[in-house]
């Protein structure tokens, strides 16, 4: 049996990555109808890929690239308990392997990085139309906080 490595990514990932960030803007162009047109991006990916506030990790079978998402160390507002929080995102996995487990298994390191920076807030953002992403986030712990609402 073929077993899936959880590794941190590195710059000779940068290709795979840029595809996945194309496929994650792909699948919440439908969510979102303020996204620019393609081509657009999210990330900047060389800078995800040497900070050391950012902890960006990816999983590979046979040495190909499946899955992937980050955890970066951010600030909070002054009026929060916390001084700073994990904040979790880029989370995609090629559609092949979704399914067994891998966003699991990402966010669990992801997490277990922060714990290790003393960071004990974790967060992410949905949309919330992606339902089966709301699911997945849940079944993880996670719980909905805050609903951002917007008027043109």
């Amino acid at each position: 049996m073929n077993q899936i490595n959880i590794r941190k990514a590195t710059l000779k990932d940068l290709p795979s990555l840029l595809v996945f960030e194309q496929g994650v803007i792909e699948a919440e162009r439908p969510l979102d109808q303020t996204l620019k047109c393609s081509p657009t991006t999210y990330y900047n990916l060389n800078e995800m890929l040497i900070a050391k506030h950012t902890y960006l990790l990816v999983a590979e079978l046979n040495k190909e690239i499946i899955s992937c998402g980050y955890a970066r160390i951010k600030n909070a507002k002054e009026s929060l308990k916390h001084q700073q929080f994990g904040y979790l995102g880029f989370m995609y996995t090629i559609p092949l392997h979704r399914g067994k487990g891998l966003n699991k298994s990402i966010i669990d390191k992801l997490i277990a990085w922060c714990n290790s920076q003393d960071i004990h807030e974790i967060r992410l953002s949905v949309y919330d139309g992606n339902i089966s992403a709301i699911k997945a986030y849940e079944k993880v712990g996670f719980e909905k906080h805050l609903i951002t609402m917007r008027i043109k």
